[in-house]
């Protein structure tokens, strides 16, 4: 039997039926390993064209021409089709197979084997059929039995690497199991002990690179889908991926890794559900301490449950605000795995938890003392960055996700400061992108979104800058970026004008025309401070 579910031309001819024939082979001896798929028996000309590659093609020659020429065409055609071989029968067609078709088929690397006796084709059919179908069965049993062991694997609490582990052994090839999106999951190689292969050196090397995994599977591996049970870029939660690095993957290999493929689907569909439930959990506990329906003489002990164990020093609250498009309910556990992975580099105790319903991520970080406060936010807010890259959550023609740090404090400020941060977090959308945002400097932007819904704030915005916004809706240039350059600069020209990339007297003369449109004196403190306001109101009255 061929390890690819058919036999051998060798095999093939060793079969009484064809054996009976006295076979010789006068062509190719060399490639008689190849696989034959199917027997198929015919005397017409243009034979190839019924043909599909892999076949054991009998005949008695009456198809092949009397000329030469036709003689060699009709044997280059079959090996284009890719067959495994010719078999032609001697008799009243040919007494012994022309030079033209043997020079021919040793041309074209096309094994060619004469029969010296009548074979009854029938039989020959029949006896390859039920080696072939019997070699299929060994197939599928060989793969039943990986299936087994995997299950095994399994119920004894193996996991997803076990698993991974049986199937490289069996391929003889290192298993990766990747996202939908090429990021590595896990990775596993054939053998045990320190002469094994590093299957994450074989990874980096073949998929390391997004140019790599973009371009597809590596030439020659087999891609087995991970089913996610649902629809469009749910379908997929993963893909196996079997390379050929120490040889090309058998079906049987392909038949082993779909029957994996399922009992990884549960699997990962059990892990995925219990790290969102856990993260939901932490969420909760975040959420009922801001919302101070846990005591701060009790939250210490309910976060240590929860495996936060923070020291003496203060407790710094962080939230990261997604953008306003609802995520799909299966990515907040690849979210939270993605974004704690991240802050283990950042090395300090993290308590971090889900709000999928507000689309936040809330959390905790223990600090060693207040003046470490701005350099861990620096760390946690790229952290916390990568992980919503990591997970694949950057989404064309949406907003950057907004990470608000409050003040740092003990389990009674981590209360009110964990609250503070989360309705900062939505005001602060909009804002002019930063690495992150400190709470205490947004009280301002946060009084200005609770009066978003109140008629007084969109007037307030209309009497201060509606004639700037008339006319930049109306002219150019367009004068409501200058004013904000100017007030961001506390009314220092120079400064105003190298931003806006102007020269004075432009600049001035736009000042000017502002200070027309709105009547008002822009050197005066009180103007100064009201259009600041309204500014940064307008984001919030429409």
């Amino acid at each position: 039997m061929d390890s690819q579910g058919g036999i051998t031309v060798r095999r093939a001819l060793g079969l009484p039926g064809l054996r009976g024939g006295l076979p010789e082979v006068v062509a190719c001896a060399d490639e008689l390993d190849r696989t034959v798929r199917w027997v198929h028996a015919g005397e017409v000309p243009n034979i190839a064209s019924l043909l599909k590659g892999g076949e054991l093609l009998l005949t008695t020659g009456f198809g092949l021409g009397t000329r030469p020429a036709d003689q060699r065409a009709f044997v280059r055609t079959l090996a284009d089709r890719g067959i495994a071989a010719l078999v032609v029968e001697l008799g009243p067609r040919f007494g012994r197979l022309p030079a033209a078709i043997v020079e021919t088929a040793r041309a074209a690397g096309l094994p060619l084997v004469q029969l010296h006796r009548e074979v009854p084709f029938v039989s020959v059919t029949e006896e390859v059929h039920t080696e072939i179908v019997n070699g299929h069965y060994a197939l599928l049993r060989r793969a039943e039995e990986v299936h087994r062991a995997c299950t095994r694997a399994l119920l004894d609490g193996g996991g997803v690497e076990r698993v991974l582990r049986i199937l490289a052994d069996f391929a003889g090839n290192p298993v990766f199991l990747e996202t939908a999106e090429g990021r590595l999951l896990y990775a596993a190689a054939p053998g045990a002990g320190p002469a094994a292969a590093d299957p994450l050196q074989i990874w980096e090397g073949l998929r390391g690179r997004r140019e790599a995994r973009e371009a597809g599977p590596p030439a020659g591996a087999v891609l087995v889908d991970v089913p996610g049970g649902g629809h469009g870029t749910g379908a997929v939660r993963a893909r196996l991926v079997l390379p050929a690095v120490s040889a090309p993957p058998l079906p049987v290999h392909r038949m082993a890794a779909e029957r994996a493929a399922g009992m990884l689907a549960v699997v990962l569909m059990q892990a995925r559900q219990e790290e969102e439930l856990a993260a939901r959990g932490r969420g909760d506990f975040l959420t009922d301490l801001a919302e101070g329906r846990i005591r701060a003489e009790d939250a210490p002990a309910q976060a240590r449950v929860l495996g936060f164990r923070p020291g003496e020093g203060p407790l710094l609250p962080v939230v990261m605000k997604l953008d306003p498009e609802p995520l799909p309910p299966g990515d907040w556990a690849p979210l939270a795995r993605a974004v704690l992975e991240e802050l283990a580099s950042v090395g300090v105790p993290v308590l971090l938890g889900v709000r999928p319903v507000e689309g936040r991520v809330p959390l905790l970080v223990g600090l060693d003392s207040e003046s470490v406060r701005t350099a861990v936010a620096d760390r946690v807010a790229t952290a916390l960055r990568s992980g919503v890259a990591r997970a694949g959550l950057e989404r064309a023609g949406a907003r950057p996700p907004v990470v608000v740090v409050g003040a740092a404090g003990g389990w009674a400020a981590a209360s009110a400061g964990l609250r503070h941060a989360a309705e900062t977090a939505t005001a602060a959308q909009g804002l002019p992108e930063r690495p992150w945002y400190d709470a205490r400097r947004l009280d301002i932007d946060l009084l200005l979104w609770r009066l978003r819904e109140h008629p007084d704030l969109a007037a307030f915005v209309h009497r201060a800058i509606g004639p700037l916004r008339d006319h930049d809706r109306a002219s150019r240039p367009a004068l409501l970026p200058t004013l904000e350059a100017y007030l961001a600069h506390a009314g220092r020209k120079a400064e105003t004008a190298r931003e806006l990339h102007l020269n004075r007297q432009t600049l001035y003369n736009r000042l000017s025309r502002i200070a027309d449109l709105l009547g008002m004196d822009l050197d005066d403190p009180e103007t100064v401070l009201t259009l600041s306001l309204a500014l940064r109101a307008r984001r919030h009255a429409g």
